[in-house]
């Protein structure tokens, strides 16, 4: 049976892409100039990885970018206040907002920012 591995993301500046990131917590490791791939196992031990769209199209030269959300990512902050306070932080980085923080229906603290190629992502943590 194949189990699931790695989410791959496709972005237009690697670079931009792995600042966001970081941000949120991940201990990525830097890209060297001309580098078209990273990738990090988390403390949770799933793998994210970042393509450049170069690359992509290096692969598969009839590749069409998507329109719409790509994917969801969702990252658990250990408390309300860390929702409030991580949020603050990427928005303070000149990241948009999708969500501002707010008390969810179903008992989380829960926010969405966007990160650089347009991807919505959560942030939220259990009330």
């Amino acid at each position: 049976m194949a189990l699931p591995d790695m989410v791959g993301m496709v972005v237009k500046d690697i670079n931009e892409s792995l600042k966001f990131y970081r941000m949120l917590g991940l201990d990525i490791p830097d890209v060297k100039d001309g580098e078209d791939f990273a990738e990090v196992i988390t403390p949770n031990g799933y793998r994210l990885s970042w393509n450049s769209l170069k690359m992509i199209m290096g692969l598969e030269p009839d590749w069409v970018e998507p329109v719409g959300y790509r994917m969801g990512l969702a990252f658990k902050c250990e408390n309300p206040a860390e929702v409030d306070a991580l949020y603050g932080k990427i928005i303070n980085a000149g990241y948009r907002s999708h969500k501002e923080p707010f008390d969810a229906f179903w008992g989380q603290r829960y926010a969405q920012v966007v990160d650089p190629d347009g991807n919505v992502v959560d942030l939220f943590a259990p009330m």
